[in-house]
């Protein structure tokens, strides 16, 4: 008479947690490197939304216009938005997951490991009709 054998022996239950082990040495860095991929391409987002407000800040006072966006009137400088407050941060509609400093211009994203090196830098014209300094840094994302 055959006993049928009921659940696993002890060697497939190593083998099978080795396996996943394994498995998990190699997937975990790639799941790490999709969220600091992620928080750069948010960065690159951002940067093209501020040059998009600038843009558009800069057309509607070329025109004489008062610069009002989402009800918000703009604080201007040389015909672009302020990097102070009431300026670049009023032209954009949501920035969630940034933090912004209108003292240096920077939005940086939450959660960065460095936050300074991934982060978008705005700083105000500095003459007439010069568009405003844009930079983006993503190395610390």
């Amino acid at each position: 008479m055959d006993k049928a054998q009921k659940g696993f022996t002890l060697i497939e239950l190593v083998v099978v947690i080795t396996i996943l082990g394994i498995l998990a040495a190699f997937a975990f860095p790639r799941f790490a490197a999709l969220e600091v991929e992620a928080r750069s391409a948010t960065i690159n987002g951002l940067a093209g939304s501020v040059r998009s407000a600038a843009s558009l800040a800069h057309s509607l006072d070329l025109v004489g216009a008062a610069v009002v966006m989402e009800g918000n009137t703009i604080a201007m400088i040389f015909g672009y938005p302020s990097q102070l407050v009431g300026g670049i941060q009023d032209t954009l509609v949501d920035t969630t997951g940034f933090g912004y400093d209108s003292t240096n211009g920077l939005f940086t994203a939450n959660g960065a490991t460095t936050p300074a090196t991934c982060s978008v830098a705005y700083a105000s014209s500095t003459a007439a009709n010069l568009p405003p300094a844009i930079t983006v840094l993503t190395g610390g994302c």
